[in-house]
C-alpha cells in the first residue's frame, strides 16, 4: 500500500513538471510567434542551388503592409504560377484577429512588381505553405493544414480566386500525423508526396499512381528520421536537366533559421535516394530589416534566358520591449 502511494505521488509529481515545462514552452513559442515578422522577397542565381539578394530588385516584394482585406500580421510562404495572363503568387496570410493562417493571393505583369489581391482560402483551421500546381490543364493546390486532420487537396474551379476542397488525400494513421510542408511532385507517370512529421521530425513519402487516387506510405518511408537540420520541406521539389532536387528547412537554432538543396537519386516506387546538392545552405539570413533572423521558404522557376528565379521569404524577430 505504501509502495503504491509513493509510486502515486511520483507520477503526480512528474505529471505535473511536465505540464509547467510544456506550458512554458508553449508560450514562449507563441510569445515568439508574436513577434516574428514575416515577408516576400525575390532571390536569383545560375541555377537552382545557386540563389542570392538580385540588385536590380527591391525587396521584399510583399508585406503585412500590402494586405487591404484583412489585418495581417505577417506574409510567408510563396509559391508562383506563370501563364498566359500574367504571373500568380499564393501565400500565408497571417490573420492577426484570428491568429490563424489563411491563403492569400498577388498578381505581377513581369513577376517583378506584385499587387496584392485578396484572401482566397479561409478555414476553420489553420492554413499555410499553399503548394499550387497545373497538371493537365487544371490548377491545384495542397496547402499546409494539420487542424483539417489530413492532406488536403484543393482545386481551382476559376483560377486564380475560386477553390473547393476536393479530396483528402493523406489521413492521420495511428498517433502519426505527418501533415506538415506537404510537396508533390509528378515523375515518370508516377505522383509523390513529401511531408513532415514535427514531433518524431521525420520526413515521409507516400505515393500514388494518380492525383486523386489511392496514397500509400513509401515502402522506404520515413526517408529522413529524426532531423531538424533535414527533414521539413523548404519549398517546391523541382526537376531540372534530369536532376530532382527538394529544399529542407533547417529548424536549428530556430524554426525557419536556413535551407538547404539536396539532389533526389532514385526515385521510384520501391526504393529513394539523395544526397546533398551543395555544401552551402540555398537560402539563410540576410542583411536586410526583413530576413536577418532567417529564411524557410524557396519556390524557383528558370527564365527563359536561363536565369532562376525564386520567390522566397525571410523574417525578423522584434524585441520584446517593442
Amino acid at each position: 500500500m505504501l509502495i503504491t502511494t509513493i509510486l502515486l505521488i511520483l507520477l503526480t509529481f512528474f505529471a505535473m513538471l511536465f505540464m509547467v515545462r510544456y506550458r512554458k514552452h508553449r508560450k514562449k513559442g507563441v510569445e515568439r510567434r508574436g513577434r516574428e515578422t514575416w515577408a516576400i522577397g525575390i532571390y536569383k542565381g545560375p541555377s537552382p542551388t545557386k540563389l542570392s539578394p538580385p540588385t536590380d530588385i527591391t525587396n521584399p516584394i510583399l508585406s503585412a503592409n500590402d494586405v487591404t482585406d484583412t489585418k495581417a500580421r505577417f506574409v510567408a510562404d510563396p509559391f508562383m504560377i506563370q501563364n498566359s495572363s500574367g504571373y500568380f503568387l499564393f501565400f500565408e496570410v497571417l490573420n492577426d484577429k484570428r491568429d490563424m493562417g489563411e491563403i492569400g493571393y498577388a498578381c505581377s505583369n513581369n513577376g517583378v512588381q506584385w499587387e496584392y489581391c485578396r484572401i482566397i482560402i479561409k478555414e476553420r483551421f489553420h492554413l499555410s505553405y499553399p503548394y499550387v500546381f497545373l497538371h493537365e490543364g487544371d490548377y491545384y493546390m495542397i496547402p499546409e493544414c494539420m487542424g483539417s486532420g489530413g492532406i488536403q487537396l484543393y482545386q481551382a474551379m476559376n483560377f486564380p480566386e475560386g477553390w473547393k476542397h476536393t479530396k483528402t488525400l493523406v489521413r492521420r494513421k495511428g498517433g502519426v500525423a505527418p501533415f506538415v510542408d506537404p510537396s508533390i511532385i509528378h515523375y515518370k507517370s508516377r505522383w509523390y508526396l513529401f511531408s513532415y512529421d514535427g514531433k518524431s521530425k521525420n520526413l515521409h513519402l507516400f505515393s500514388a499512381a494518380t492525383l486523386t487516387g489511392q496514397w500509400n506510405e513509401h515502402p522506404k518511408s520515413p526517408v529522413i528520421c529524426n532531423s531538424p537540420h533535414y527533414a521539413r520541406p523548404a519549398g517546391r521539389v523541382i526537376i531540372n536537366d534530369d536532376n530532382i532536387y527538394r529544399y529542407a528547412q533547417d529548424e536549428v537554432p530556430n524554426y525557419g533559421t536556413k535551407v538547404w538543396a539536396f539532389r533526389i537519386l532514385e526515385l521510384t516506387e520501391e526504393n529513394y535516394r539523395e544526397e546533398p546538392a551543395s555544401e552551402e545552405a540555398v537560402l539563410q539570413p540576410g542583411k536586410e530589416w526583413w530576413n536577418r533572423d532567417g529564411m524557410h521558404t524557396v519556390d524557383a522557376h528558370e527564365t527563359r534566358a536561363g536565369e532562376w528565379m525564386a520567390m522566397v521569404d525571410g523574417f525578423t524577430i522584434k524585441p520584446i520591449s517593442q
